[in-house]
C-alpha cells in the first residue's frame, strides 16, 4: 500500500551559487559521509559532475522527506538519509540512526528514481508500507519469513 509520494525538481544553478557561496561546507551539510566522499572524487575530476550529483542527491532527500510526510523535521536530516547505488546502479535510499529506526518501525519501503540535466535535477520518490504479518501467520508459513527477511535493506 503507498504510504506516500514526493516530488523534487532541484535548479542546478542554485546549488552551484550554494557552492560558491559556502564551499565544501554546504556539501558537508547535505550529504552523509558515504556521498560527501563520491562528490569529492567526482568534483575534483569534473567540478561540474560534482555539482550534479549533490543537485541530484538534494532533489533525492527533498523528495523522500515529502513522501514520508515530515519534510526537513526530525527525525528527517539531510545527512540521516543517503542516496546509494545498488551494484546494478540503480539508487536506492539508505536510512541512518532515528530516521531508519522511525522508518522501520512503520514498516516502510521506499523506491527512488533521480535524473539531471544541464540546469535541472529532478527526482521522484514513492514510499509503502509493507504488509505485517503476525508472528503466528509467519511461524506456519515459512516463506512467508524468507520473503520478509529478503525485503528489509541491509543494516550499513
Amino acid at each position: 500500500m503507498i504510504f506516500g509520494i514526493g516530488t523534487d525538481i532541484c535548479d542546478v544553478r542554485r546549488i552551484r551559487a550554494s557552492l560558491e557561496r559556502h564551499g565544501e561546507r554546504f556539501a558537508a551539510k547535505v550529504l552523509a559521509p558515504g556521498e560527501l566522499a563520491t562528490w569529492k572524487v567526482r568534483t575534483s575530476r569534473w567540478p561540474e559532475r560534482g555539482v550534479r550529483y549533490l543537485a541530484t542527491r538534494f532533489s533525492a532527500k527533498e523528495a523522500f522527506s515529502k513522501a514520508v510526510g515530515l519534510g526537513m523535521r526530525m527525525p528527517m536530516t539531510w545527512r540521516s538519509c543517503e542516496i546509494a547505488k545498488l551494484p546494478s546502479g540503480a539508487p536506492v535510499v539508505v536510512l541512518h540512526g532515528a530516521m531508519k529506526e522511525w522508518f522501520d518501525a512503520r514498516g516502510l519501503q521506499a523506491q527512488i528514481s533521480l535524473s539531471d540535466e544541464t540546469d535541472y535535477a529532478v527526482s521522484f520518490c514513492v514510499v509503502e508500507s509493507l504488509p505485517r504479518m503476525s508472528d503466528a501467520t509467519m511461524a506456519l508459513d515459512p516463506e512467508a519469513v524468507a520473503q520478509r527477511a529478503r525485503l528489509r535493506p541491509a543494516a550499513t
